[in-house]
């Protein structure tokens, strides 16, 4: 049975969160108790489209079903325990979920910097070269939502606050899925939420079955309907989930490699899995992905001073890169409690910068949101009790 044809199983959509569940499964699930197909429709664009959760709110619904649902625990399976919000607006949020864990994510505005050489960290990420309806939103009210996909993180990636964490559980799609309905409760007036990324706390495509059910979720039509090209996920490289993620949206969800040195030995002091994975294995894998036209995979990569910065590196990632339709992030370190890694010069990022440009690359070097806050790029962690995955799904080892 393909996986798609899988998530129209009876058993498994009555398993389900309701937020978890397609229209279809919506529909099975109240076939049972004699109502037509139709309302399965419905009854999603309520949670979805309008976020609403209180049944006798669903106005369109018969007062006997708004009763049936009422007994479902339709319900956002967690809450916000607390907003920080930094300087620049950036505002940072503790959800709480049904468990007790706690995770977090980001609202991030994009308005551009009048210094060319530094993006938001989304526009570094979210092609908008194949045109849209973007000059209808100020550019100034649009932001984008750093989502996360696991209570902590299985990676290790050393200059990461989530990977030292390590991995309590994986999130189910329902509990992925409310990080934007909760978010967008949170949006000032006139702003709109235009972008998601998963690069918040976890690797995404180690979790895969739930990122991708979350990303069926949110890109429905009769949902948020988000367009997949709006969406980033972020992975370490791990090769079989870019696969099947290429695989499965056919190269329509942007994707965002992590590479972080342009050799095995450095990689591997930064991102262990490269020990699995290797540098040649994933490159490999980049150019056999499923790119749609005018589309780029963003090349993410944390400089560290000392250790991943040099000019003779920006050299080597401008030969490795070489063929592969590619931007580059660069991410000048943010500080974490207890790394060994310190931050880059200015002048060092700029010049490793200047050599990728030169050599025809689109390279840009992310500006920091939410620092003051915790809650720039590596700085998401959350200590606290370790509790077993809930949401069924073959993980890729941490390495």
């Amino acid at each position: 049975m393909s996986r798609a044809s899988s998530e129209l199983d009876p058993s498994l959509a009555a398993r389900l969160h309701p937020l978890a569940r397609l229209p279809a499964e919506w529909a099975t699930v109240l076939a049972r108790l004699g109502e037509p197909s139709y309302r399965g429709q419905q009854v999603f664009r309520w949670l979805h489209a309008r976020g609403v959760f209180d049944p006798a709110a669903m106005t369109d619904l018969s007062r006997n079903l708004r009763g049936t649902l009422a007994g479902m625990d339709i319900e956002v399976p967690g809450r916000v325990a607390s907003v920080h919000r930094s300087q620049d607006d950036t505002r940072k949020l503790l959800v709480e979920l049904a468990d007790g864990a706690r995770i977090e994510c980001v609202l991030i505005p994009m308005g551009r910097d009048p210094n060319a050489d530094e993006v938001d960290a989304d526009a570094a990420v979210i092609d908008d070269e194949d045109g849209d309806d973007e000059v209808l939103v100020p550019s100034n009210r649009r932001t984008t939502l750093c989502v996360s996909t696991q209570y902590g993180c299985a990676m290790g990636c050393t200059f990461c606050a989530s990977g030292k964490m390590g991995l309590g559980r994986g999130l189910d799609p329902a509990e992925i899925v409310q990080q934007v309905l909760l978010a967008r409760r949170q949006l000032g007036a006139g702003e709109v939420l235009r972008n998601l990324v998963f690069m918040g706390m976890g690797e995404p495509l180690h979790h895969y079955d739930a990122t991708a059910r979350a990303l069926r979720l949110l890109t429905h039509p009769d949902g948020l309907g988000f367009s997949p090209r709006r969406i980033t996920v972020s992975t370490v490289g791990l090769v079989p989930g870019i696969r099947r993620l290429g695989e499965d949206f056919a190269g329509k969800v942007g994707l965002a490699v992590s590479i972080h040195a342009p050799d095995d030995a450095t990689r591997e002091r930064l991102v262990p899995i490269n020990r699995r994975y290797p540098i040649a294995e994933l490159m490999a894998c980049l150019r056999a992905y499923p790119l749609p036209r005018r589309r780029r995979i963003t090349v993410e990569y944390t400089l560290v001073a000392g250790v991943n910065d040099s000019a003779g590196q920006a050299q080597e990632l401008i030969r490795l890169l070489r063929g592969i339709r590619v931007k580059v992030n660069l991410i000048p370190m943010n500080p974490i409690p207890g790394s060994p890694w310190g931050v880059p010069a200015d002048a060092r990022v700029a010049e490793f910068r200047d050599l990728l440009v030169r050599a025809g690359y689109s390279a840009f070097v992310r500006r920091r949101h939410g620092d003051d806050v915790a809650g720039a790029c590596g700085q998401l962690a959350i200590h606290g009790r370790s509790v077993v995955a809930a949401w069924p799904s073959k993980q890729e080892p941490g390495g």
